[in-house]
């Protein structure tokens, strides 16, 4: 179920401003000099604007100058995090649990022993399952899925994407701008019921598919069982 946005205080935001501020002069070497410009160059105007027309345009040029910072971090911040989540297991539904809107994300309700996944997520759009892993895989866990979706979602749409960089595939970076141009085919109402029908389905916990790793297998005296005496 969506949860309800709860209100951030002023010094909870300034304190995620920073980590995100730290994360991406970490990740992108660009960030820094391209932030220390927006500073200095609205600055820099808002000096000469003072000079020619007075003290009015100081207060334009530092919310200027703010504008200009903000600007820059979220642009560099967003590839920074792209850059970070490509590759990485599960990315995908941190992106879409991040997004605004009202999203119903239910990580890997199909997966394999190999890390490879099937995402549910539900929203104005309809069904969207998103597949991780390796392609060849990921299809047959995507087909399954269709089929056990198709019992009760009645005429909802249903859309399915392999994230990936290769053929066919859907890249992270698109992931977010793909799933808000999808058209609006349901009501808050029709998600909410939706949502309650999938849940009572994927009550029941899926085994993994695939061998089970030599790391995790049960040594053999635990199978042996005891014989009556």
């Amino acid at each position: 179920m969506a949860k309800p946005e709860e209100k951030v205080s002023f010094g909870t935001r300034l304190k995620q401003i920073g980590m995100v501020f730290r994360f991406t002069a970490k990740q992108d070497k660009y960030f820094v000099p391209l932030a220390i410009g927006a500073v200095l160059i609205p600055l820099a105007l808002t000096v000469l604007a003072v000079m020619l027309w007075g003290w009015v345009w100081l207060a334009v040029g530092i919310m200027l100058t703010l504008l200009a910072v903000l600007i820059v971090l979220n642009l560099r911040s967003n590839a920074a995090m792209m850059n970070a989540a490509e590759g990485q297991p599960g990315a995908a539904t941190q992106i879409v649990e991040n997004m605004r809107g009202d999203w119903r994300v239910r990580p890997a309700v199909a997966s394999t022993t190999q890390y490879d996944m099937v995402h549910l997520v539900i929203g104005r759009p309809g069904v969207i399952l998103l597949a991780e892993g390796h392609p060849s895989r990921v299809r047959g866990l995507v087909g399954q899925e269709k089929r056990r979706l198709a019992k009760v979602i009645g005429n909802a749409p249903l859309y399915d994407y392999t994230i990936g960089t290769g053929e066919d595939e859907l890249s992270i970076r698109k992931l977010r701008m793909t799933l808000l141009k999808l058209p609006r085919n349901m009501t808050g109402k029709d998600v909410n019921a939706l949502d309650k029908r999938l849940g009572a389905l994927l009550a029941r916990p899926q085994m993994p598919k695939g061998a089970i790793p030599k790391n995790m297998r049960p040594s053999r005296g635990n199978f042996r069982q005891s014989r009556p005496r």
